[in-house]
C-alpha cells in the first residue's frame, strides 16, 4: 500500500511514519508534503498514492483548497488537531477523521476500514477510480451534526424529513428535533436512498417511514401528516410531483 502524508508539522509527520511502519511493514510512504501548493502539484504526478493521510491546516492554507483546485479520486484519512472541519471533511473523499495526537489503535482501525472498502480478490481487473466511485455511490446511512460543542450521529432511519427555512437546510428527526446541516436539498437527493426519501416540493424531502396520513388538498395536490409533526403547508406534495409520489409510495 502506497501512502502520501500531507502534514506541515514535522513531529506529527514523523509520528505518522512511525505508526504506519509499525502497523503494517508493507506500507510504502511516498513522501511528506507541507503545503497546499505542493500537494496539488504532487497529486497530479505519478505514481498516485492508494491512500492519503492529510492534515487540514497547512502552511499556506486549508487543505480543502486542494479539492477545489484539482480532481482527487483518492480516499483520505484526515489527521488534525481541529474538530471544527469534521462535517466539511466528510463531504470530500474522507473515510475517517482522526484527532491529534493520533492514536495507534484508531489509525489501525482507519486502515482496516480502507482495506475493507477497497479490497479486491483480483485488483488487476478493477480500476481504483471505479472502486472509489462505487464507494461514493453508496447511499448515506447517517448524518453527523453539530450541537453546540458536541457532535451527534443521526442514522437516516431516525430522520423524518429535511426542509429549507430562511435559506438554510435543516434535518428533522422522529422526535421532532431540528438541526441545521451543511447540504442543499439538491445534494441530499443524490446521497439519499430514493426508495426511502422523496422530494415532495421545492422545500422538503420526506422519509417514507415518517408518513402517517395522506389526504387530498386543493388543486389536485396531496397533504401529508408526519410523525411528531403538526399539519403544515411544508408537507404538501406539489402538483407536478403528485403522480411520481403516488408511484413511489405504492412500490
Amino acid at each position: 500500500m502506497n501512502i502520501l502524508i500531507i502534514e506541515n508539522e514535522k513531529p506529527a509527520a514523523d509520528k505518522l511514519v512511525r505508526l504506519l511502519t509499525k502497523i503494517d511493514q508493507s506500507i510504502t510512504i511516498l513522501g511528506v508534503i507541507e503545503t497546499v501548493e505542493d500537494a496539488i502539484n504532487r497529486l497530479q504526478e505519478k505514481p498516485l498514492p492508494d491512500l492519503v493521510l492529510m492534515d487540514i491546516q497547512l502552511d499556506d492554507g486549508l487543505c480543502f483548497e486542494i479539492f477545489e483546485t484539482t480532481s482527487i479520486d483518492i480516499p483520505i484519512i484526515f489527521t488534525t488537531a481541529y474538530d471544527d472541519y469534521m462535517l466539511k471533511a466528510f463531504k470530500v473523499n474522507s473515510i475517517d477523521y482522526l484527532l491529534k495526537p493520533v492514536d495507534e489503535e484508531l489509525l489501525k482501525s482507519a486502515l482496516t476500514k480502507f482495506k475493507k472498502l477497497f479490497a479486491d480478490k483480483d485488483p488487476f481487473k478493477r480500476d481504483f477510480r471505479q472502486l472509489l466511485s462505487e464507494f461514493r455511490n453508496q447511499y448515506k446511512s447517517r448524518f453527523l451534526i453539530k450541537i453546540g460543542e458536541k457532535y451527534r450521529s443521526v442514522p437516516v432511519s431516525e430522520i423524518s424529513h429535511f426542509y429549507i427555512s430562511e435559506r438554510s437546510v435543516f434535518l428533522s428527526d422522529n422526535k421532532g428535533k431540528d438541526c441545521g446541516i451543511d447540504y442543499s436539498l439538491d445534494q441530499l437527493q443524490t446521497i439519499l436512498d430514493p426508495r426511502k426519501f422523496f422530494r415532495i416540493n421545492r422545500e422538503c424531502i420526506v422519509n417514507i417511514e415518517a408518513i402517517t396520513l395522506m389526504y387530498s388538498y386543493s388543486s389536485s395536490r396531496l397533504q401529508l401528516t408526519l410523525k411528531e409533526r403538526e399539519k403544515s403547508d411544508l408537507f404538501v406534495v406539489s402538483r407536478e410531483k403528485v403522480s411520481d409520489f403516488k408511484r413511489w409510495i405504492d412500490k
